[in-house]
């Protein structure tokens, strides 16, 4: 998210690409297959999704430790105490998704693409375990998947969300979509910043060679959205953009 990152990832040992390609993808694909069939076997009685859950974290953590890359939670007082909150992304990365399922300590739902849910295992997945999908290629199905979203946080489930809606290819933001203050201002709950750091260096986009480094998860102050309406969707999302971009930049560096 700084100009040190336009410039695109550094070159990879052939050392690096060759480990990678030989052990890491295939005992990813088959830690990914493995923790979706239990899943899918939960599902089938566990309709609250928290097994799903935790089968999701177990996943998560396997995948992190694979790639040899601790993950720091910086600012876990921010973490609001009634949990109920949307929590907003920078997203950089494949790993982002790990990142947040590994660390974040509590059970939530994510907002996703529609088009991840006809891919197998990843689509079940999120289909049984309550995920919500939102399509972005029309406002009617946009605004569907939001309201979607309003419900699951009414429900008492916090929800999180990339509002770039996609992977920054050069590690540096992308414009932010309004959703994530749309659906803090119409569930009336916190809207919280989370800025992902290092997997961009680790993962970048069109690559799929892992580089290891220390990974961090940096929460900001809950921003209510008290007395909001969706008027002020707009300068909230703007708000957001500033603070993920300024807690990246504060922890880039160190």
């Amino acid at each position: 998210m700084t100009g040190g990152n336009s410039v695109g990832p550094k070159p990879v040992s052939w050392q690096i690409k060759g480990f990678t390609y030989l052990f890491v993808i295939p005992i990813l694909a088959l830690a990914t297959v493995g923790f979706g069939c239990i899943s899918l076997m939960c599902g089938l009685w566990d309709k609250a999704g928290s097994q799903q859950h935790a089968i999701a974290q177990a996943w998560a953590n396997v995948l992190l430790l694979i790639s040899l890359s601790p993950v720091e939670l910086v600012g876990r007082e921010n973490l609001h105490s009634e949990r109920v909150a949307v929590y907003a992304s920078n997203h950089l990365s494949y790993y982002d998704t790990p990142v947040l399922f590994g660390k974040l300590p509590f059970q939530f739902r994510i907002l996703a693409k529609q088009s991840l849910w006809p891919i197998p295992f990843v689509g079940w997945y999120l289909n049984r375990s309550g995920q919500v999908p939102i399509d972005a290629h029309s406002s009617r199905s946009t605004i569907a998947g939001l309201l979607r979203g309003v419900k699951t946080l009414k429900a008492g489930l916090p929800l999180v969300i990339f509002p770039e809606g996609g992977r920054s290819p050069l590690g540096v933001p992308l414009p932010y979509q309004s959703g994530a203050a749309f659906l803090a201002i119409k569930a009336q709950v916190p809207l919280v910043p989370l800025a992902l750091v290092g997997t961009y260096e680790m993962l970048p986009m069109h690559t799929y060679h892992l580089t290891p480094r220390p990974l961090k998860i940096v929460v900001g102050k809950p921003i209510s959205t008290d007395g909001m309406t969706t008027r002020d969707a707009q300068a909230l999302t703007e708000r957001l953009f500033t603070e993920i971009t300024a807690l990246y930049a504060a922890h880039q560096k160190h």
